[in-house]
């Protein structure tokens, strides 16, 4: 067999890609399914939907670098005319629909790769490349537009792989020419077939749809319901938070996956003289729904884990204290989560120009101290340490 084409017959090379992404493509559409589908809650089910995705991600990484090699590959040759370029009307949707085909091929992964760039953490690639894509940065709002490109342009190769193995039986079937044959191992005679008809406007009608696929991707990604973080109080405070930001880091997998709350308040009476061993105290009350952290963002908010719909908030109180020999200040207290409370120590460094703080602290809490992730006793699942990084700017309240 020949590994180029002719006018009549495709070589070994270009059956051998078509056959390797089709492989790929009826591998990764019910493995991308079972893996959204699969439940996240015990060890065993986020060990297993891990593992699935970790599959569907590195194939779908194979398929787009297969997928370049299948569009390629045809640039070199002469591409076998279609049987059925007399009826004009059929050949125009066979063209179209492998315009559209070679787009998905391209597209559909390399959205999902996207997401995979954007996104915090879990289920790596097993290829030692491709965790990260140049100029992507971490972002969830971005993660979540990729996420919705992937979506509908799966839904668009869906349709063209649909249409395109429909019209190969119709011509196996019903025709009876040798269309499904030439693609087949061996070397069918096929009868000289009418002129072809141009790529121009089966091209662009491709295009056109995919455009429209884009647009509707887009604004879903820009509508897409998101749980409605509880409105939280205005507080009276010493010193009020301009900007700052409380983030959170967990292990998964081995793999740290940071987020952050985008709701909290802080009620702060701060004074750089202590009184009877105090500087002050502070209350904050954090929106637990208002938390982003990656891809296992719901997962999160799950009732094995915060269980946001019962407990939409969490709180820290804490005296402020001096830092003892190593300078700065601790804030001592209770953090509650899940209606569930543990001592907390919170060491901090404070930078105060005029009446302008910058505070920045770290601490580290035990999960199981608030009954977050009972069902997930490995370590190596799920870590047990949360690191709390709080950054922020506050200003001196006029009186």
């Amino acid at each position: 067999m020949s590994l180029t084409n002719t006018d009549l017959h495709y070589g070994s090379v270009a059956k051998s890609l078509h056959w390797l992404t089709a492989a790929l493509i009826l591998t990764l559409l019910p493995l991308g399914w079972v893996a959204n589908e699969w439940p996240m809650e015990s060890q065993q089910e986020i060990a297993a939907k891990t593992l699935l995705f970790r599959i569907h991600k590195t194939l779908g990484v194979t398929l787009f670098f297969v997928a370049l090699a299948r569009i390629g590959w045809p640039l070199t040759q002469t591409r076998p005319t279609l049987l059925n370029a007399h009826k004009r009307g059929e050949a125009f949707l066979a063209e179209t629909v492998h315009w559209l085909l070679y787009a998905s091929l391209v597209i559909v992964p390399l959205s999902g790769w996207l997401e995979h760039s954007a996104s915090e953490g879990f289920a790596p690639i097993w290829w030692p490349f491709g965790q990260n894509l140049p100029f992507v940065p971490k972002d969830p709002h971005l993660a979540e537009m990729f996420a919705a490109w992937h979506g509908v342009f799966t839904k668009v190769l869906i349709a063209a792989v649909v249409l395109h193995v429909a019209g190969a039986l119709k011509h196996h079937v019903i025709d009876g020419d040798a269309t499904l044959r030439r693609m087949l191992p061996g070397r069918p005679i096929v009868a000289t077939p009418p002129p072809g008809i141009g790529h121009a406007a089966p091209a662009l009608t491709a295009a056109l749809l995919y455009g429209g696929a884009l647009a509707l991707a887009t604004t879903l990604a820009a509508t897409a319901p998101r749980d409605a973080a509880p409105a939280l109080a205005e507080v009276a405070s010493g010193w009020e938070v301009q900007e700052g930001t409380l983030g959170l880091t967990i292990t998964q997998n081995g793999t740290p996956v940071t987020g952050q709350f985008a709701e909290w308040t802080a009620a702060i009476e701060f004074a750089e003289t202590a009184t009877e061993g105090k500087h002050g105290s502070v209350e904050v009350t954090i929106s637990v729904p208002s938390l982003t952290l990656g891809q296992v963002t719901s997962q999160a908010m799950g009732a094995n884990f915060f269980n946001s719909e019962a407990y939409p908030t969490a709180t820290f109180t804490a005296d402020i204290l001096p830092g003892g020999n190593g300078g700065g200040y601790v804030a001592e207290g209770q953090v509650t989560i899940k209606g569930t409370s543990a001592p907390v120590r919170l060491p901090f460094e404070l930078a105060i120009e005029g009446d302008t703080a910058r505070m920045t602290g770290s601490t580290v809490l035990d999960r199981r101290n608030f009954e977050i992730g009972t069902g997930v006793s490995d370590p190596k699942t799920l870590g047990f340490e949360v690191a709390i990084d709080v950054d922020l700017t506050a200003t001196r309240a006029t009186q």
